[in-house]
C-alpha cells in the first residue's frame, strides 16, 4: 500500500511538471534575429534602429512608426522564429514605456486545416507571442491574444505563398 501512495504521488508530480511545461520555443536572445519577420519597416532591417520608441514617433493607430508588427510562422507551427525577436523587442519596449498602453495579439492561419483547429493553432500563436513580450517585461495586463484562426486571410490563394503570408500574428495596437 505504501509503494502504491508512493508511485502515485510520483506520477502526481510528474503529471504536474507536465502540465507547467511550455511547448514554446522563445530564442534566449532576443536580439538575435537581423530581419523583422517578414514585415515591412523602414529603418533597419529589425525595425529597432532610428525610432524613438518613448512616443516622439507614434503611428495613427497608437503603436510605433517603422516597427514592424506582423510576426510570420511556419507550417503547423506556432514557435515563435529568431528573425522575429528583433520586432518582437522593439514592440516590447514601446510597450513597456507607458503602462497605460494596450495591445491584442491577432493569432491568424492559412486555409488548410479543419475551423476548430486553425482557431487553436492561430491562439497558440497569438498566445506565443504573448508570452515572448511577457518574459521581456510586458506586463500580462496590457496584452490580450485572441485568434480568427483562417476568417481574416492577409493574401488571397491557395498557394505557398499566399499561405506563408496567412500563417501570422499581428500586433495591434488599440
Amino acid at each position: 500500500m505504501i509503494t502504491f501512495k508512493r508511485v502515485s504521488i510520483a506520477l502526481s508530480v510528474a503529471a504536474l511538471m507536465a502540465g507547467c511545461s511550455s511547448g514554446v520555443k522563445l530564442d534566449e536572445n532576443a536580439n538575435a534575429g537581423n530581419n523583422n519577420g517578414g514585415a515591412n519597416t523602414s529603418g533597419s532591417a529589425s525595425g529597432v534602429t532610428g525610432v524613438d520608441l518613448t512616443g516622439g514617433q507614434i503611428a495613427a493607430d497608437g503603436g510605433p512608426k517603422g516597427v514592424g508588427r506582423v510576426v510570420y510562422f511556419d507550417f503547423d507551427s506556432f514557435v515563435v522564429k529568431s528573425e522575429a525577436q528583433g520586432l518582437v523587442d522593439a514592440n516590447a519596449r514601446f510597450i513597456k514605456a507607458d503602462a497605460a498602453r494596450k495591445v491584442t495579439i491577432e493569432g491568424h492561419t492559412d486555409e488548410r486545416g479543419g475551423r476548430e483547429y486553425n482557431l487553436a493553432l492561430g491562439q497558440k500563436r497569438a498566445e506565443a507571442v504573448r508570452r515572448s513580450l511577457n518574459l521581456l517585461g510586458v506586463s500580462d495586463s496590457q496584452v490580450e491574444a485572441v485568434s480568427f484562426g483562417e476568417e481574416k486571410p492577409a493574401a488571397a490563394g491557395s498557394n505557398e505563398a499566399a499561405y506563408s503570408q496567412n500563417r501570422r500574428a499581428e500586433i495591434s495596437y488599440r
